[in-house]
């Protein structure tokens, strides 16, 4: 299972046989319950989690209401981006969707590795700019996108969401209520229809 993270940190920058040996060795996986909260709003964040199996949901309470704006799921990293590299209060929340299992990296092991493997510290580097650009994509879709638009490119690039998550968080992702997303979902499937007639 580890493996996941040594492919992905190889298909960024080929390690060698050592450095991926640290990596291994330095590696802690866990596993979480369904709704196991990893982050909580106003909290440091000191971890950054890689997933192995499982869904995490970020979400912020906004008056009281849950606004979804992030899945995180097989092979995506879920950082605080601001929290973790900025030693600052959470704004958000994380949690586990479903039972997940996680890889756990801290800021200490982190430092240890790039001082024994300089290299390293390039590909965190990376790491954090491809997280920071799949960030900024979300957002601009959020300014330039239609809910409906959002709600079809979810179900192209994700599919697997639609298994395991609740209705209601779909809807919040997108920026509807539940009842608007009926609406969009049955006027897909009467386009879906009309074109095969």
């Amino acid at each position: 299972m580890d493996n996941k993270l040594l492919k992905y940190f190889s298909g960024i920058m080929p390690l060698s046989e050592e450095e991926s040996a640290a990596i291994a060795e330095t590696m802690c996986i866990q596993k979480y319950k369904k709704g196991s909260i990893l982050l909580k709003e106003g909290q440091i964040s000191t971890e950054a989690y890689f997933v192995l199996e499982g869904c995490v949901r970020q979400y912020f309470l906004v008056d009281g209401e849950e606004k979804t704006t992030n899945f995180f799921t097989e092979e995506q990293w879920v950082i605080s981006i601001n929290s973790f590299s900025q030693n600052s209060p959470s704004t958000h929340f994380m949690v586990c969707c479903t039972d997940t299992v996680l890889v756990v990296g801290n800021r200490e092991k982190e430092e240890d590795l790039y001082k024994r493997f300089p290299k390293l510290e390039t590909v965190s580097r990376k790491v954090m700019e491809k997280v920071f650009a799949e960030q900024q994509e979300l957002m601009s879709s959020y300014t330039t996108d239609t809910p409906e638009q959002r709600y079809v490119r979810l179900l192209n690039s994700r599919p697997e969401l639609f298994q395991t998550i609740p209705q209601y968080q779909i809807a919040s992702y997108i920026g509807v209520k539940p009842e608007s997303l009926s609406r969009i979902r049955k006027r897909i499937a009467q386009n879906e229809q009309n074109k095969n007639y």
